[in-house]
């Protein structure tokens, strides 16, 4: 009787142990599963204004970040495997944030300049627009630095725009407003308290399609400028940026490039002969 119940006993004590290791087997199933889903756990931090539209803003119904660049950079994340995630500051503090690490790169159409090049590794260009100034609708008196002297223009501080204006204005007849956010320029043009603003054409598109704000464009696009994303220059980043430059083009030769481009931009910026 006494054997026959031990017997009964390690048979229990046998299929409970097989039970266990059946659900740890199902659980490291579930956990690889979960693992895959998510991707490989690379993951990018991109820095940006989130109030530049239509490059990258944030979107007041939903407080999710849209834009052209956000997403150029779900096309890039698919194709890289990378997860993005975005973290947002006043232009100011951007490279700021890159030169401490706190993010790995910026969206914000950054121009490429030959100073900035000196410092960072830049991925491939994706956008080309030059620098445009933008009026209230109907002034047909400003199409150049030259007929903006005498009169305030609205520039984003930290933005390339301010070098621009005083190469040209030796002698400080033009006089610079600086504003925090892009829009803010935008909406003072406007309503006339300053005479113009500058932006990219990209910008300056996207933004009289979106807020139908009596403005206009300021003449021809002064200059064009390659937009692309800034890295710490270092050995680590060589390899991340010859990766998204591969997405890029791969965006380029299947037409998702142009095709976000004429989303946002109302028409195809995305090299330098359009």
């Amino acid at each position: 009787m006494y054997r026959k119940k031990r017997g009964t006993l390690q048979a229990v004590l046998l299929l409970m142990l097989a039970f266990v290791l059946l659900l740890t087997a199902c659980g490291e199933k579930s956990e690889k599963a979960g693992a895959s889903a998510k991707g490989s756990g690379k993951k990018l931090v991109i820095g940006s204004t989130g109030g530049f539209y239509p490059y990258v803003f944030q979107n007041s119904e939903t407080n999710k970040l849209e834009g052209f660049e956000v997403d150029l950079w779900q096309e890039i994340a698919k194709l890289t495997g990378y997860e993005v995630e975005w973290k947002t500051s006043e232009f100011s503090g951007l490279f700021g944030l890159l030169d401490t690490g706190k993010i790995d790169t910026i969206a914000n159409s950054i121009a490429v300049t030959e100073e900035r090049k000196q410092k960072y590794l830049f991925s491939e260009p994706y956008v080309y627009s030059g620098a445009q100034l933008v009026v209230k609708q109907g002034n047909e008196a400003i199409q150049s630095l030259e007929s903006l002297k005498g009169k305030k223009i609205g520039i984003q501080s930290g933005t390339n725009f301010a070098n621009l204006v005083k190469e040209f204005d030796k002698k400080g007849e033009i006089e610079i407003v600086n504003y925090e956010t892009a829009e803010a320029g935008f909406q003072d043009v406007a309503i006339g308290r300053i005479d113009a603003t500058f932006a990219t054409k990209a910008s300056a598109l996207g933004t009289i399609n979106k807020t139908k704000l009596p403005l206009q464009l300021g003449g021809k696009q002064l200059t064009t400028i390659p937009a692309a994303n800034p890295f710490l220059n270092n050995d680590g980043n060589k390899e991340l940026v010859n990766q998204v430059n591969d997405a890029l083009k791969k965006l380029r030769e299947n037409g998702k490039l142009a095709e976000i481009s004429e989303k946002w931009f109302t028409q195809d910026l995305t090299n330098p002969d359009n």
